[in-house]
């Protein structure tokens, strides 16, 4: 029997417009056997939660780029946890001051990930957390 492939939800909560970095680590974590689902951009927290729990996923990214993240990003983890999909593996990455890093992961984003990251470390953070 194959194995089930690990599936991530890659979204753009707020109404930053720019993509081009979430689409990249999309792809990546695609090439990488993932099966990704992307949002696309300028989704609501509430919509993010609805796709993550629709689609099943193990792992919900979020990318940010217009210093909406310590509003957005703790929302969609609430939002998950209200919604009994807690167990989702959350990263997130962007523009996001390092000082900004420590409450976010406190609100259970187990990484942030910065401008300049190789998307091979995602790939490697995402299958050392994720089992199947």
């Amino acid at each position: 029997m194959a194995e089930k492939k690990i599936r991530v939800l890659i979204a753009k909560p707020g109404l930053d417009g720019h993509d081009r970095g979430a689409k990249v680590v999309a792809r990546a974590l695609r090439d990488a056997g993932m099966e990704v689902i992307y949002t696309g951009i300028r989704q609501t927290p509430e919509k993010i939660v609805a796709a993550a729990i629709q689609e099943d996923v193990d792992v919900v990214g979020l990318s940010c780029l217009s210093g909406a993240h310590n509003v957005l990003f703790p929302r969609v983890a609430q939002g998950l946890k209200a919604k009994g999909k807690g167990d989702a593996l959350l990263f997130g990455g962007g523009i996001i001051p390092t000082e900004d890093i420590p409450a976010l992961k406190r609100e259970g984003f187990a990484e942030i990930f910065l401008p300049g990251t190789n998307t091979g470390d995602v790939v490697t953070f995402i299958h050392d957390r994720v089992t199947r």
